[in-house]
């Protein structure tokens, strides 16, 4: 189920896009960026609706979840 961002305070917004972050194998580019700056663009892609924050039911877990991401698994 997809949780709109507005529903979240602040501190879990970031506390879910800090783990996002940090999960091995996100992958930024070339440059490099400062946390703060990459929190920032999170936000940003979640505002612009390029990634959902999804709540598994059976798992009973928040992720983050790219839109490409969530596509695919609509497909199967």
């Amino acid at each position: 189920m997809r949780i709109p961002y507005q529903q979240l305070d602040e501190t879990t917004l970031n506390n879910l896009i800090e783990q996002y972050i940090l999960r091995e194998g996100t992958d930024y580019g070339e440059v490099e960026f400062s946390l703060q700056e990459k929190t920032l663009q999170i936000t940003q892609q979640i505002k612009n609706e390029e990634i959902y924050i999804m709540y598994s039911e059976l798992n009973e877990s928040v992720t983050l979840v790219s839109k490409q991401e969530f596509q695919q698994t609509q497909v199967k």
